[in-house]
């Protein structure tokens, strides 16, 4: 797939997986680490950066203009895509997983591969556990929801003191960014902020480290092309929880 033309796919299926998120599988599949990114051109609406959640699908949560137009998609229309972008998760070793939300879908590739030892996977409410059976299938699951109805009765990172962290090699991490704030600091306070990788989200324009659009203080990394992981030393004294960038360059607070 040339990286900057956008290939036309069909969208060949749709899984509702909760009732905030869903899963568009297309007719192509792409080569790429886990962890690693498309950008995809909605027809008329926008073009956005979005994870795969496998070779040839994009798992997605309605928030904004571009996602609320896939959701009125149907199998059979069309979508662009190009990519994939960035640098994935480095992993070698044993590896912990923690992810939030729709942050499950850039890790699902991780587990799938078998590279996932432990899960702590974390969502408002127990419906909106994303992909928790297949997760549970390869690799050993905890469960936290802000609202008790599944697993534990709280936030995702109080379930870390319950496994040894001198255990894992890396700890890979994607969610809500206060969620992963949250997770940076707990390694921080452990001595062990390098061993984390963080997928960060940002605005992009371009996808391929020209625009600057996704640049971040103050080193000037790019997430298209420097990330979108990035280790968790890299992001202590950065905007990372702090604030982002909006299409038009001013900040905004997480």
């Amino acid at each position: 797939m040339h990286e900057q033309m956008p290939a036309g796919v069909v969208i060949t299926d749709i899984v509702e997986e909760t009732p905030s998120i869903r899963t568009f599988v297309f007719d192509r599949e792409i080569a790429a680490r886990p962890g690693q990114f498309v950008m995809v051109w909605v027809p008329g609406v926008d073009e956005v950066p979005m994870a795969l959640s496998s070779p040839s699908s994009i798992t997605v949560q309605k928030v904004g203009d571009a996602t609320a137009a896939l959701f009125a998609m149907h199998e059979g229309d069309r979508i662009g895509v190009r990519g994939p972008y960035g640098n994935g998760f480095p992993v070698s070793g044993r590896t912990l997983a923690v992810g939030g939300g729709v942050g499950a879908s850039p890790l699902l590739p991780l587990v799938t591969a078998g590279q996932v030892d432990t899960f702590l996977l974390g969502a408002r409410t127990a419906s909106e556990l994303l992909f928790a059976e297949r997760i549970r299938d390869a690799a050993t699951l905890m469960v936290a929801t802000d609202d008790g109805t599944a697993g534990h009765h709280g936030f995702v990172t109080e379930l870390m003191a319950r496994v040894d962290l001198a255990d894992f090699n890396h700890i890979c991490v994607c969610g809500p960014e206060i969620m992963m704030t949250a997770v940076l600091a707990v390694l921080d306070r452990e001595g062990c902020a390098e061993r984390g990788l963080f997928s960060l989200h940002r605005y992009m324009k371009c996808g391929v480290g020209l625009c600057g659009s996704c640049c971040t203080d103050p080193h000037g990394l790019r997430v298209c092309r420097d990330g979108p992981v990035f280790s968790g030393d890299v992001l202590l004294d950065s905007e990372f929880g702090h604030y982002a960038r909006d299409a038009s360059g001013s900040r905004h607070r997480i």
